[in-house]
């Protein structure tokens, strides 16, 4: 599948929401054929740069998003939430003469569903306590606080942890170990 690539400074997982500002004709010409064919694009780490540069360097997994809301936002700019469906592996990738990131990629096995362990009931009450913030809120998301998968994907957005620990969860493809690592991380958090 070939698609558009978007380098962001945060990571979204199947089933996780997160808004974006578009003011690059680059990323707009973007929006307006994606909406037009009725596909997506896959959003990807950065690993260097800033999304604003042309010249980055990205992880090579990454989330394919469908845009499930745009509008108009107060300072002008277009507003988009994008919701992810399914984790990829960039197979190749390179730059257009408008400066967009677009690649081949593949899709990754679905993650197995699993129950979330009683030892880990902790990062569920995290988790509720963190969706409870407005600005979670108003994303809408769809979570179910006794499926492991979800609730590692939604601590892997939601928490402030570095890029390479963000991204190291989301490759993660057997859900328990992800809640392992994010415990480890959390204690972490805390001993700061």
């Amino acid at each position: 599948m070939n698609v558009p690539l978007f380098p962001l400074g945060s990571v979204v997982l199947p089933g996780g929401r997160i808004p974006l500002q578009l003011f690059e004709p680059r990323y707009t010409d973007m929006l307006s054929r994606c909406i037009r064919e009725d596909r997506g694009f896959v959003v990807v780490l950065l690993r260097e740069g800033l999304e604003t540069r042309r010249k980055v360097a990205f992880y090579d997994i990454g989330t394919y998003v469908r845009i499930v809301d745009f509008r108009q936002l107060d300072n002008g700019l277009l507003g988009i939430t994008v919701e992810g469906e399914s984790k990829v592996t960039v197979v190749r990738s390179w730059q257009q003469q408008d400066g967009l990131n677009v690649g081949d990629v593949e899709c990754l096995l679905d993650e197995p569903r699993a129950a979330v362990p009683e030892a880990f009931s902790g990062l569920v009450q995290v988790l509720r306590a963190l969706v409870r913030h407005p600005v979670v809120k108003e994303l809408d998301m769809d979570l179910d606080f006794e499926d492991a998968r979800v609730v590692g994907w939604r601590l892997t957005e939601l928490l402030p942890l570095e890029r390479h620990h963000k991204q190291a969860l989301l490759e993660i493809q057997e859900p328990i170990e992800r809640l392992r690592r994010l415990e480890t991380l959390l204690d972490e958090l805390e001993q700061r």
